[in-house]
């Protein structure tokens, strides 16, 4: 792996007083009321909370794709105010390009740099590596399960190296043992690269098997009930869902989404 995949981005995130406002005329409602959090360089943060409470539309600010009613959203140091490439969004269908190969899909975002083919097509073979799909350049995403495509996706996030990976319920859709397999890839990939990561879920164990820290929201309007740590060992496999810290955090947490449900 490269010198430039192993460096350690920047990706500090600070989001103040931040209020989001969505819909038109008289169905126009407050999603998010006020959010106050950071999130250091290299830090994986899960956001947890009831369905329907404002999780995507706050990824959705953060990627620049909705904008702050109120407040204001910081990636080191730069207001965000539009989409940009340093801030990666993997969604939970994937957007692969049918028509293309993957290695192409991997590479697009180089493509749009004006990289020659070569030189993407060398990063991006490095980066299907990354995730496991060495050899699967040549085929289409049809071609692929549904959990090689999220590698896919992952690996084409990553492509333009960014600051900060935005993830909304990237492995909801996959069955149970394809989704702890992909936790498990996402945890690796993060180890080697440590991108920042702002990953959404409805799933406490999700949230507890991948995360430093966990901000869970309430009931719309979303506000911020807690932000709690994640003290267990890293690394993780299947042993630490049945430690007695594991259950225990995962029973504050249920109880923290039925008072933020209520």
């Amino acid at each position: 792996m490269s010198t430039e995949l192993q460096s350690k981005p920047p990706g500090r995130i600070d989001v103040r007083a931040l209020s989001v406002d969505v819909g038109v005329r008289e169905q126009r409602f407050t999603a998010l009321d006020q959010l106050d959090f950071s999130v250091e360089p290299g830090e994986l943060v899960c956001v947890l909370g009831p369905s329907g409470c404002g999780k995507s539309t706050l990824l959705a600010a953060l990627a620049g794709h909705v904008a702050a009613s109120a407040g204001e959203i910081v990636v080191d140091g730069e207001r965000v105010v539009r989409p940009h490439p340093e801030r990666g969004l993997v969604f939970q269908q994937h957007t692969l390009f049918p028509w293309k190969r993957v290695i192409d899909n991997v590479a697009f975002g180089l493509k749009m740099k004006g990289l020659p083919a070569d030189e993407r097509h060398r990063q991006a073979a490095e980066l299907l590596d990354l995730v496991g799909l060495s050899g699967f350049g040549t085929r289409y995403p049809a071609q692929l399960s549904g959990g090689m495509q999220q590698r896919v996706e992952i690996a084409r996030a990553l492509i333009n190296r960014p600051r900060v990976l935005l993830m909304d319920e990237p492995f909801g859709a996959l069955d149970a043992q394809t989704r702890r397999m992909m936790q498990t890839l996402l945890l690796d990939v993060w180890t080697q690269i440590r991108t920042t990561v702002l990953f959404v879920t409805h799933d406490i164990d999700e949230a507890l098997f991948l995360a430093d820290r966990i901000l869970v929201l309430s009931q719309r309007p979303a506000r911020i009930v807690a932000d709690l740590r994640v003290t267990l060992n890293r690394p993780r496999d299947d042993e630490t869902t049945t430690d007695a810290q594991f259950i225990e955090i995962k029973r504050h947490c249920l109880a923290l989404l039925r008072e933020a449900s209520a």
